[in-house]
């Protein structure tokens, strides 16, 4: 049973000179316990759609539906409700933690807000949060900019957290952390999922991460999913050229030769290519690409791919173990 379920999500932006489509027309859906990565290069559009399902931007148009309910036309008290439901892990954790708080403050707030618990069972709260996710209780008194990098990530996780919520939408939670501190966290959030039946839209342009991490994957180009499937089945048989693309872009020692990098830029979502949004970059595109925006369909099996040649036979997919954590 679907737990969140996205219909054509528009969020689009008004500029002097034209509409940036950030996100352009999205439907995916996210089961109960299930962890769907989200992937991409920069400037397509990932974070903006996270931002976009919790309501942290306001989308233009579609459906984003909690457990059947729409949660777009909601004001007050019903959006403040649901959004104890969906929370969010930042990129940046030194950016989303107030420098002028306290942790213990920090933590508490998310549960004053929504009038939950009196002081002291507040406290205990913060206190077993900050247990679970591995930092003494002694932080409660310090401020962020005491913490390294890691500690402040799972601060940003205990926070999140705080509201025992169903979905959590993770944007980069591991970017910013170094190496060795990246499997810690992953680790922590593998923990999370299962103690508390979590389900995560982890947005990510770390395939090695996500690779591992994820159930299921969407690829993202300009605003758009290109193509979507389980994880084995999208490393094993990529459709699409892109997907293809940002494979062959993962190091990987057992290689001879690494593959071409992709050629030219992001077009700016300001002046979106007509027809396929790839074909100008694509080494499979025709005349049809030029004309024709293709659909996502199904492929089979449930894979569903936006191209009008998809790479129809098995490959060899890309094998990399840049980060190890159990899964």
């Amino acid at each position: 049973m679907s737990l969140l379920t996205v219909s054509d999500l528009q969020t689009h932006f008004k500029l002097p000179k034209g509409v940036l489509r950030a996100v352009d027309g999205v439907s995916f859906s996210i089961a109960k316990g299930e962890t769907v990565g989200l992937v991409g290069e920069s400037g397509c559009g990932k974070s903006t759609l996270g931002r976009s399902l919790l309501r942290l931007e306001t989308p233009t148009a579609g459906q984003v539906a909690l457990d059947g309910e729409d949660i777009l036309p909601l004001q007050g008290a019903r959006l403040r409700s649901l959004r104890k439901r969906m929370q969010m892990i930042f990129q940046d954790p030194f950016a989303s933690l107030n420098p002028r708080h306290s942790i213990g403050s920090i933590l508490e707030t998310p549960l004053q807000v929504h009038g939950l618990g009196d002081r002291a069972q507040r406290r205990r709260q913060v206190e077993r949060l900050l247990d679970r996710v591995g930092l003494p209780r002694s932080a409660l008194g310090r401020y962020p900019h005491e913490f390294s990098g890691g500690q402040r990530q799972r601060l940003g996780i205990a926070r999140a957290l705080m509201l025992q919520p169903d979905l959590v939408v993770c944007d980069e939670p591991v970017s910013a952390l170094d190496l060795s501190i990246q499997a810690q966290i992953l680790n922590l959030l593998v923990e999370m999922k299962r103690e508390f039946g979590l389900s995560y839209l982890f947005i990510s342009h770390d395939l090695s991460v996500v690779q591992y991490f994820a159930d299921r994957v969407l690829v993202m180009y300009l605003g758009r999913i290109v193509e979507s499937a389980d994880r084995r089945s999208l490393w094993s048989s990529p459709r699409h050229p892109y997907t293809q693309a940002l494979l062959d872009a993962v190091p990987d020692p057992s290689r001879h030769r690494q593959a071409a990098p992709l050629g030219g830029d992001l077009p700016s979502p300001q002046n979106l290519p007509s027809g396929c949004r790839f074909h100008p970059r694509c080494p499979r595109a025709t005349a049809l690409c030029t004309e024709q925006e293709p659909l996502l369909s199904d492929s089979g099996n449930g894979h569903l791919v936006a191209c009008h040649h998809p790479q129809l036979q098995q490959t060899a997919g890309t094998q990399t173990s840049v980060i190890s954590f159990v899964h």
